[in-house]
């Protein structure tokens, strides 16, 4: 019988397999590719936003993968933001003119709606296409939602894709609001407050 597979904490070490794994897994996101439609664009841009808006879970040994780096999650804990700074170059660098507003609404939108109080961050969770429906996103959510159950505190993420807000709904998170700009895809907000584990 096999083992379960075991969720890890990725250190700069893995840093370039997860971000791959995540650029791999989100190449048919709506968002994404309402962003950087051209495929070489999005294979050169997207390994950058990873970096600007999740990066920083490397940093804090916030980012869980697992085995292979098949799937991983990219979660900053409370008090961490996305570098901003870089986001915006990130943008500012690849955006096509006729999307540049509908884009900073959007971002105007993501920051309207997170939360104030203290919580974990899920700015990017995906697996490799070749390894989906084994479950290992749930054995992400899994793992990440007991430590946000232990210290007591909430977590909260934007779906850029409907079709996962099912899944996200069966963790616990509930729809706050729709962020969506102009020809911009809907970004769904989604928070699970905060609950003690027993």
């Amino acid at each position: 019988m096999a083992a379960a597979p075991e969720v890890k904490s990725a250190g700069a070490s893995i840093r370039a397999s997860a971000t791959s794994t995540i650029v791999l897994g989100f190449a048919a996101d709506p968002m994404a590719r309402w962003a950087w439609p051209e495929s070489s664009e999005y294979l050169r841009v997207m390994p950058q936003f990873v970096n600007a808006i999740g990066g920083r879970a490397f940093e804090h040994r916030t980012a869980d993968i697992t085995e292979g780096a098949r799937a991983a999650a990219l979660w900053l804990p409370p008090g961490i933001e996305p570098d901003e700074v870089e986001m915006s170059a990130v943008m500012e660098q690849s955006l096509r003119p006729e999307i540049a507003a509908d884009i900073g609404a959007v971002m105007k939108g993501m920051a309207e709606h997170h939360p104030r109080e203290a919580h974990w961050y899920l700015p990017l969770v995906a697996a490799d296409p070749n390894w989906i429906g084994q479950g290992l996103g749930t054995l992400l959510m899994k793992h990440a939602l007991r430590r946000c159950d232990e210290e007591g505190v909430a977590a909260y993420l934007e779906s850029s894709n409907p079709r996962n807000i099912s899944f996200y709904e069966r963790h616990g998170f509930k729809i706050t609001g729709k962020i969506q700009s102009g020809s911009s895809p809907v970004m769904t907000p989604m928070l699970r407050p905060a609950s003690r584990a027993l």
